[in-house]
């Protein structure tokens, strides 16, 4: 994984593609790089998921196509892809597309799915958090296969991030299968789930310890009163959220300074 940033402190941006028109959404993304984030995130849903629940709204992939274009530094990824909404061969194909485009820089984000509106309203299966969970797991090996008989083949090994906090099954499918593991919560909870996961790792012989960074979100959060006690229990990736239409990029700015005085 590309490490721009001190002592692999990384600070990554949410730009929620909701309730903007895709010039801002754009611009946010120039000055997120700008400003020295590592990673820009959008997600993958169909619908705003607060404030008008009919407001304007972007599909994920297609955008980070267009990211991989207008950026040159920071690494993209949807934070993270919904696995119902794609066939996994078709999900890899895309994932290997927009590495190539982007010259290396894609995170491929995934989760199991959860918002029961995208569901519905596109004519996709809702089913069960458990029958989710399993899809997901059965994806996760269809994806590299499909990666490893590609021509051309991924310009590097394309770093999966599972998004996700469920201690049985959610984490296992950490465990198995993530390069990075994004959660929320505060950092009892993340040394909580962090000993569970690595629990895990051990039941499937991978040291996820070692080999599965830790990533959270920090919306709200001041880096200089959470900061290095997070950093301490073992984040690696601290991410905000920016929403549209204004897309305010203060408190990125401050992750990063905070970020910066590590070096």
């Amino acid at each position: 994984m590309t490490e721009t940033s001190p002592a692999g402190v990384r600070v990554g941006v949410q730009i929620q593609p909701q309730h903007a028109d895709y010039a801002q959404i754009r611009d946010a993304v120039r000055r997120a790089e700008d400003i020295g984030v590592d990673v820009v995130f959008n997600w993958d849903h169909f619908f705003p998921l607060y404030g008008d629940p009919d407001g304007k709204h972007f599909e994920c992939w297609t955008m980070l196509g267009a990211w991989a274009e207008q950026t040159s530094r920071v690494e993209i990824g949807a934070l993270v892809t919904c696995n119902s909404y794609r066939n996994p061969d078709l999900l890899a194909d895309m994932a290997r597309t927009v590495d190539h485009i982007s010259g290396g820089r894609l995170i491929l984000g995934i989760g199991a799915g959860w918002f029961e509106r995208d569901y519905t309203e596109y004519g996709y299966e809702f089913g069960t958090a458990g029958s989710r969970i399993a899809d997901l797991a059965q994806t996760m090996p269809r994806i590299r296969a499909r990666w490893a008989a590609m021509n051309p083949a991924p310009t590097r090994d394309i770093p999966v991030m599972i998004g996700g906090g469920g201690e049985r099954k959610t984490l296992r499918v950490v465990a198995e299968h993530a390069d990075i593991w994004h959660s929320f919560g505060d950092v009892e909870t993340l040394r909580r789930k962090s000993a569970i996961l690595d629990e895990h790792g051990a039941a499937v012989g991978r040291d996820t310890a070692a080999l599965v960074t830790r990533s959270l979100g920090v919306d709200g959060s001041d880096p200089d009163e959470v900061g290095d006690e997070l950093l301490a229990a073992g984040v690696r990736l601290f991410t905000v959220g920016a929403d549209g239409p204004a897309y305010d990029l203060t408190q990125a700015e401050k992750w990063v300074r905070w970020r910066d005085r590590r070096a």
